[in-house]
This record gives structure tokens, sequence and C-alpha cells, in this order.
């Protein structure tokens, strides 16, 4: 999954960017809320994080400019401005959920995932399940009828894309859109050595090959 930081803090911004990359996702930092505001809506993100007191334009303002155009991605407030007024005006203005600074790691984590979930229209238990394979987010391990399997870091994070997209097609491009950076130049064909690598863990039946189209996740059932 690919996020979008906006955060002007360049030390709280590398603790963030170094701890969501530990989860599997994919991360480009922002500081500027002009460049937020063009990158936010060209670019396919699966979730934004957005600082409010930003350089060039007030991450409010970059909000209520996401939603004028019909954006709809998730967003998370993460900012200092803790009053209910501000809280409300930031809900108001299209947000899907808000955090106050200072805050755990852990609870960004889990909103996070929530959000992610909730808008692939999954329920936030402990466990992924999708079609008969478990996915543990907090071990990035896989749970099978056969027992429990560990992941690579691009395995766990090719494999939480499919179960989140569940029958889909989706396109080798659109897969590298959404596991990696705008830094990240990946080989042309690491998306199918990873897909393989999956598949000898999982069945080779649970990811489909549509060939000249993409791949699409069946699951066990």
């Amino acid at each position: 999954m690919r996020l979008l930081l906006v955060e002007d803090n360049v030390t709280l911004a590398d603790e963030l960017c170094a701890s969501l990359k530990q989860q599997g996702y994919a991360v480009d930092w922002l500081t500027d809320g002009r460049d937020a505001v063009v990158q936010g809506a060209t670019e396919p993100y699966d979730l934004v994080i957005l600082d409010l007191g930003l350089p060039g334009m007030p991450g409010l303002d970059i909000l209520r400019q996401w939603r004028k155009d019909g954006l709809s991605l998730a967003v998370l407030i993460l900012t200092a401005r803790s009053s209910w007024s501000e809280r409300v005006d930031g809900l108001q203005a299209g947000a899907d959920d808000y955090l106050c600074k200072p805050f755990h790691p852990d609870e960004l984590l889990l909103r996070i995932r929530a959000l992610l979930r909730r808008s692939h229209g999954h329920s936030n238990n402990s466990q992924l399940e999708v079609k008969g394979v478990r996915l543990d987010e907090r071990r990035q391990t896989v749970l099978l009828p056969s027992g429990e399997t560990e992941l690579t870091a691009a395995e766990f994070a090719l494999l939480r894309y499919f179960m989140l997209h569940p029958g889909q097609l989706l396109s080798k491009s659109q897969l590298q859109d959404h596991l990696y950076d705008g830094e990240a130049e990946p080989d042309s064909n690491v998306v199918e050595v990873h897909v393989s690598h999956l598949r000898r863990k999982l069945g080779r039946h649970c990811i489909q090959t549509r060939r000249g189209q993409g791949y699409r996740f069946i699951g066990l059932n």
C-alpha cells in the first residue's frame, strides 16, 4: 500500500517513514502544502497522513481542494491542534480520522490499518481473512490450514494488496504503483518473481494469471 506523508517536522517525518516502511508500506514524503495538493491528486495513493500547519498551503485547504475535486482517498489528519473545534473543522473538511500529537506510533499504525481495511470493505479484526487465507499484519505472516508461514517484506506487501482487492484483476503496473514509492525503480519482472514466491507458499492456484492483463487473487475457497 502506498502512502503520502505530508509533514514539515523533519525529525518526526524521518521516524514515521522508517516505522511505516517496516510495516510494509511504500511512503512518499512532502513538506510543502503546494506540492502535496498536486501530488496527492495525481499519484495513486491509498492513504494520506496530513499535517495541518504546513508551509505553502495549510492542510485544511489541501483537504478541501481534494474533496472539491472529487478525490475520495482516505485522509488521516496528524496535528498538534487538539481542540474540539479544530477536530470538527478537520472532519467537516473531509478527513476520515484525526490524531493529535504527541501520539504513540502503535496507535497511528492501528488507525492506518483500520482506515485501509474499511476503505476496501473489510472489518478491522486482528487478522485480515479473505477466501481461506489469514494474514497477520503485525507479525507479517500468513496462516493457512497447514500452519503459519513467514513472508518476506515484499511478499507481505504484495499479499496484503491482493487480499484487500480479492477477485479484482490487477495489472502489473497497478501493483507497482501501489507497492513502491515514487523514487523506487523496480525491475520489470519484480512482480512476477514475488507472485511466483507467493504461489509456492500459498498454492499455485491461489493467484490467477491473465496473460497480458495481470493477476487475480482467488484464495483457497
